[in-house]
């Protein structure tokens, strides 16, 4: 399950006042509304989507707390090797605890897809993004590769939850009694999660494909940051392991 949060930038500069008897300057006569909404819009700056896993965060701040506890025990009553081990243990498990439930985040603004999966971001310019789909997994294809967006799970549970809660509203609903915008909201807020937030990235990949500032090729960077603690994490517990 993940939590879009499309937020804008909120803009504090005072309005420039148009002609007397008008509102700000690019509105019509005061208290009507824009006179030009699409030139308005050209020039607004988006906060980026964010997208993450609400459960995954929980499990690992649970796992976290419950490590933490664990390690600090054994390091203070612990005897002989054992407080070692254990210090070693935390700095091995903790930095892929958090690899794979804090860490994963999809952050979709105007140019460009960024995905933070537990080793790698992916810099994705909308320009370069062939599809994006979800089967078994959430995927994005750019660049002739595919990348797996691992802040977006898939869960066939809650699909087929949603799809026996569509048939039931179907069934309920047989003469579409209810207006057509009212049965689309319905049927829209009845779908998976993962679904809802695939159609967005999806139309924001066909809406800004053709932005200037969204061209360019795909970027791969490792996260050593998560790589190198836990690395020698694992070192430093072979070591004392072996002269132990």
């Amino acid at each position: 399950m993940t939590s879009p949060d499309d937020s804008s930038h909120d803009s504090s500069a005072p309005h420039e006042q148009g002609p007397a008897g008008q509102g700000p300057a690019g509105q019509g006569p005061a208290g009507q509304g824009p006179a030009d909404q699409g030139s308005a819009d050209q020039g607004t700056e988006y906060a980026d989507r964010v997208y993450r896993s609400p459960g995954g965060i929980a499990g690992g701040v649970l796992l976290l707390a419950i490590g933490a506890w664990l390690g600090i025990d054994a390091v203070i009553r612990g005897e002989g090797r054992t407080p070692w081990v254990a210090l070693a243990g935390l700095l091995f498990a903790v930095p892929l605890v958090i690899a794979f439930t804090v860490r994963p985040a999809v952050y979709a603004g105007r140019d460009r897809l960024r995905v933070r999966n537990p080793f790698r971001t992916i810099t994705l310019p909308w320009g370069s993004v062939e599809a994006v789909r979800a089967s078994f997994s959430s995927e994005v294809l750019a660049g002739g590769a595919k990348y797996q967006m691992w802040a977006i799970p898939v869960s066939l549970r809650q699909r087929k939850r949603a799809g026996r809660r569509q048939a039931k509203a179907a069934t309920e609903d047989p003469f579409r009694r209810t207006s057509v915008q009212v049965s689309a909201d319905a049927a829209e807020a009845q779908r998976a999660t993962a679904d809802r937030s695939i159609d967005e990235l999806r139309g924001l990949a066909e809406t800004n494909a053709e932005r200037e500032g969204a061209q360019g090729e795909p970027e791969v960077r490792w996260a050593f940051e998560v790589i190198a603690p836990a690395v020698a994490g694992i070192v430093l517990l072979a070591v004392v392991l072996a002269i132990t």
